[in-house]
């Protein structure tokens, strides 16, 4: 058996997200554009006679930041030692950095051995939601106009610039929506057609009015069936928001980081982006 690591093309980044929905992990059905434009090079697969057979994202944030995701290995070539593979491959490519992931239950013991430590639980609220169908006239669309305001926005939740990838996410056919107050910003969310239903990711706002909000602008816009967001433990009133508005909570992960956890306006986080990317 001979196997070659290498960064993937665009089309093999979205054979690795079909891989992901085969999981049961209901990416998005353009993920794979905006998740490659994070970073081109942050995409690495595991290759046997030309059959890619592994993969991973270890997508760099600049150089101080980077987050480890799509970490997976094809069922029927599982115990070859290609996840191993790829999985040292993308911890190479990050290098120093602070390194950020969202571990499923099972694997958490395994990335703790590893030198990653959870700073908190994310639970995945899924639902065909009742809210109100009044429209909300403070609640606008991202244009052009407000990007430049949504990256400054975006950097008090997140760990490092991203405007290659939110230049792709903040565009349709995703739905981005913003609150301003006093002319700024008070909060932002985008949402996203997905295998199954929509998903909403990331929600940053204020306070939890403001996101509460913005949730169910962006669940009417979804239309019909379901709503999926991760929600991290830290926003447990808009949890029990999302439960009565007939959401209910189900898949868990943990956010873990290797080296010094960054700080972040963690109370404004009611929705992570993506399990994926951070």
């Amino acid at each position: 058996m001979r196997r070659t690591i290498r960064t993937l093309a665009l089309e093999e980044v979205e054979i690795l997200v079909d891989w992901a929905a085969a999981e049961g992990w209901n990416p998005g059905l353009g993920d794979a554009m905006a998740f490659q434009a994070a970073d081109p090079e942050g995409f690495i697969g595991a290759f046997v006679d030309g059959e890619m057979v592994a993969g991973i994202s270890a997508v760099a944030y600049g150089g101080g930041f980077g987050f480890i995701g799509l970490y997976i290995c094809r069922p029927d070539r599982r115990g070859e030692g290609h996840g191993k593979a790829v999985w040292d491959a993308g911890m190479a490519r990050l290098g120093n950095r602070t390194i950020g992931l969202d571990g499923v239950v099972e694997q958490q013991a395994n990335y703790r051995s590893m030198g990653f430590a959870p700073v908190h639980r994310t639970i995945r609220f899924v639902g065909a939601p009742n809210v109100p169908a009044a429209t909300d006239s403070g609640i606008c669309v991202i244009g052009p106009e407000l990007i430049a305001d949504v990256l400054d926005y975006d950097r008090r939740f997140f760990p490092a610039s991203r405007r290659s990838f939110l230049d792709h996410w903040l565009r349709p056919p995703h739905m981005a929506l913003a609150i301003l107050e006093e002319g700024a910003i008070a909060g932002y969310g985008v949402g996203r057609q997905c295998r199954d239903g929509n998903k909403i990711g990331p929600l940053f706002s204020n306070s939890l009015d403001v996101a509460s909000r913005l949730f169910a602008a962006l669940a009417n816009a979804s239309g019909p069936g379901n709503v999926h967001l991760d929600v991290p433990e830290t926003s447990g009133q808009f949890a029990a928001r999302l439960t009565s508005a007939g959401l209910q909570p189900g898949f868990e992960t943990a956010r873990m980081y290797k080296g010094k956890a960054p700080q972040l306006a963690q109370s404004g986080v009611f929705a992570i982006t993506t399990l994926e990317l951070g």
